[in-house]
């Protein structure tokens, strides 16, 4: 997790500075409109990495070390049984159609959002149902 978690702050870390310069560069009158979007943005990237990568470092100090942050460990210490996938299901692309008519309803009306709720509820309903069960529904 420390590799993750530094890649992350590093790039919490550019994009703090890269808002600094543009929020120095909004200082000139010029430039003063195009700049301040930019620096807002660029905060808001420094705390999206700021986020996962405070986390991951949270936990790096709690867990145990895996292989992957040991550069002395060797290929068979990291064999072993990687984990479960899940399998493929169509619920998710459901959930999505769903997103999608839901924010349809902002520009063709409400009667839209309602089609998106409905479907939102059945992806939902489909999705626990195929966990229940372990298999497509």
């Amino acid at each position: 997790m420390k590799i993750e978690a530094r890649l992350m702050l590093f790039i919490s870390g550019f994009c703090a500075v890269a808002a600094a310069i543009f929020w120095g560069a909004g200082l000139n009158r010029a430039y003063r409109t195009m700049t301040s979007g930019g620096t807002i943005m660029l905060g808001a990237c420094c705390l999206l990495g700021l986020l996962p990568g405070g986390y991951y470092l949270w936990w790096s100090k709690r867990m145990t070390p895996r292989p992957e942050d040991n550069p002395e460990a060797t290929q068979a210490q990291g064999a072993g049984v990687i984990g479960v996938f899940p399998g493929n299901s169509i619920w998710p692309f459901v959930l999505g159609v769903s997103a999608l008519l839901i924010a349809l309803s902002l520009v063709f009306g409400f009667w839209t959002a309602i089609f998106g709720l409905t479907l939102a509820i059945s992806a939902v309903i489909g999705v626990i149902v195929e966990s229940r069960r372990g298999g497509v529904v």
